[in-house]
């Protein structure tokens, strides 16, 4: 039955039905599109083959037919947050030139206006992926709470990274390897300038403010952001392909990270941090 069919059905599937179904969702307390049609057919006092004759064989007729009676039949998690998660693992396996909506629609089980609806286009849909995905937005939060030292800051920031690098799916990978590759790449500027402005508002004037305080030395700030994730990043990209190298044998992803931030500190930190226990 086409998705064209469904509401000419639910339009004759009578109000017995549909209160048969509800009350079998209340019982067990289940939305109705996880309910049985067995369930619903005990409720109305019917067999189930008679049920499904009266909802034209179609549970999806029956689901509309109780979102017609103003009740959400549930079952599935909201249009939004199953594009998201479709659309990250379609970016971590083929890329970003595999996000279409269309793609997405069908992972996701749903419909291209639905997108539309809750996205407006492709280019939201993918702000919201990179948003969920992106570590260098989570440092913000970091950075913004409770003053740890410098040390303690600098090491969680790794791991953050470490995080967001080596979890499935590997969208931020996916990502820089778009940038490798084509640089000039339209998806990847309009992401970059939607992005970098907040990562330099969250990272890098937190970099600021250390350089001001006389913790960090004073270098370029685009390129101290650099020097401090370009290593790990690099790391963790690759680590997936090196750990298949047999008797290669690497350091735990704790003990990673932290080796990366101790040789940022001690590359970057001032003196006055390292004496006062700020630093390495």
């Amino acid at each position: 039955m086409s998705s064209r069919d469904v509401p000419d059905t639910s339009r004759r599937i009578s109000v017995d039905v549909v209160q048969a179904a509800l009350r079998a969702a209340e019982r067990l307390g289940k939305d109705v599109a996880d309910v049985p049609v067995q369930a619903i057919a005990q409720e109305a006092g019917v067999s189930r083959s008679t049920l499904l004759r009266r909802i034209g064989g179609s549970r999806q007729a029956l689901d509309a037919a109780v979102r017609a009676a103003g009740v959400d039949p549930g079952g599935q998690r909201p249009v939004r947050e199953r594009a998201i998660e479709a659309g990250a693992h379609l970016i971590g396996e083929h890329g970003l030139a595999a996000l279409t909506l269309e793609a997405v629609a069908t992972a996701a089980r749903c419909s291209v206006p639905s997108l539309y609806a809750a996205f407006g286009g492709r280019d939201e849909l993918l702000r919201a992926i990179f948003e969920r995905h992106l570590p260098l937005l989570n440092v913000e939060e970091v950075i913004a709470g409770p003053h740890a030292d410098l040390d303690e800051t600098v090491n969680r920031i790794y791991r953050l990274l470490a995080e967001a690098l080596t979890l499935e799916p590997r969208v931020l990978p996916a990502m820089l390897a778009e940038a490798l590759a084509r640089p000039g790449e339209p998806d990847l500027q309009r992401l970059l300038q939607h992005f970098t402005p907040r990562k330099l508002a969250g990272l890098g004037q937190w970099l600021a403010d250390e350089m001001a305080a006389g913790r960090i030395r004073t270098l370029p700030l685009p390129l101290l952001i650099q020097q401090m994730i370009a290593p790990a990043v690099m790391h963790f990209v690759l680590r997936p392909a090196i750990e298949q190298v047999p008797d290669l044998d690497l350091p735990s992803v704790e003990e990673t990270c932290a080796v990366f931030a101790e040789a940022f500190l001690y590359a970057v930190a001032t003196p006055s941090a390292t004496v006062s226990g700020q630093g390495v």
